[in-house]
């Protein structure tokens, strides 16, 4: 299997949008968060592809999203930041990462009987003290979900692959925080193929454009030329979607490329860098990477050329 790229891009994924340059929580841009992969209590995501094999072709559908983790600082009552020792702490809204799998199944068992697992994930709450009276409470609130997964012969071996994600969070619930975020969908087969959905052979295309996606798309995911795994994200992707090798690390918004956003992040002002340090753990990794990054480097982010092709030496 081809996991690692695949994971590569899956990460890449789940925090796309998790927070937007300039990194402070008092940015407006940073105030409504959580754009993508949302699926709200009462609400679902649903995956559709095709895949090429026989009742003993095996699938195996995993499920990667954020939990909203919400961190309130006191002293000791809740405040939006207290200030303790010269250092200002401030209430955010954070994630986890959760993931979910269902067993690997037989296209034959998943034929006969749909596949469905229940995922109940408990409310949770820690603790942490700062100097003599301060806390930074972060806290989860309760979540359940259910996956599910169910294959259809539609010709002699083409089947349509079904993946399901229901938030069966009962009410009353508040969305984000018993919201699945950044929800997308990994899809494995073993003894089979998936068909593209975005250059699919001439003879599938019907069977095709009668898949029903819902919040998400599939395209194929992992070393080019393979088919063994689909990654179905609530951002559309091409097929063999790839994280570029010059990529420093997560930035995580997509409205920029990495070197017009690393010069912006080195363009801050010292207040503003301080205040991006304190909104989030991740935001800090990000400003010291950046001001870590070698001159050099910077060149390699200028651009690079891929996917050239030897001229055939005719004239267009």
């Amino acid at each position: 299997m081809n996991a690692p790229p695949v994971e590569q891009v899956a990460n890449a994924v789940l925090y796309e949008g998790y927070l937007l340059y300039p990194y402070r929580s008092s940015a407006v841009k940073n105030r409504q968060r959580w754009n993508f992969g949302v699926v709200a209590p009462g609400e679902s995501m649903e995956t559709q592809c095709l895949a090429v094999g026989g009742p003993l072709t095996a699938l195996a559908v995993k499920v990667r999203c954020l939990r909203l983790v919400n961190r309130v600082v006191g002293a000791p009552e809740p405040a939006a930041f207290i200030e303790i020792d010269g250092q200002r702490y401030e209430s955010w809204q954070e994630a986890a990462e959760c993931e979910m799998s269902l067993p690997e199944a037989t296209f034959a068992e998943l034929a006969a009987a749909e596949m469905k697992r229940v995922f109940a994930h408990a409310a949770t709450r820690t603790e942490e003290r700062v100097g003599e009276r301060g806390i930074i409470a972060r806290t989860q609130e309760p979540l359940e979900c259910s996956i599910s997964a169910a294959a259809e012969q539609i010709e002699d071996r083409l089947f349509r692959i079904t993946a399901r994600i229901v938030n069966s969070t009962l009410w009353p619930a508040s969305a984000p925080a018993q919201a699945l975020l950044s929800a997308h969908t990994i899809l494995r087969v073993r003894g089979g193929e998936f068909v593209s959905m975005l250059e699919t052979p001439a003879e599938y295309q019907a069977a095709a454009a009668a898949c029903r996606n819902a919040g998400t798309w599939p395209v194929l995911a992992g070393e080019e030329g393979t088919h063994d795994t689909v990654l179905s994200s609530p951002i559309i992707l091409y097929d063999y979607p790839q994280v570029a090798p010059e990529s420093p690390g997560d930035l995580f918004d997509g409205a920029e490329i990495d070197e017009i956003l690393s010069l912006r992040i080195l363009a801050l002002t010292d207040a503003e860098k301080d205040a991006m340090r304190r909104s989030d753990e991740r935001a800090r990794r990000i400003l010291e990477r950046t001001e870590s990054l070698p001159p050099e480097h910077f060149l390699k982010l200028h651009g690079a050329l891929r996917g050239l092709r030897p001229s055939s030496g005719e004239k267009p």
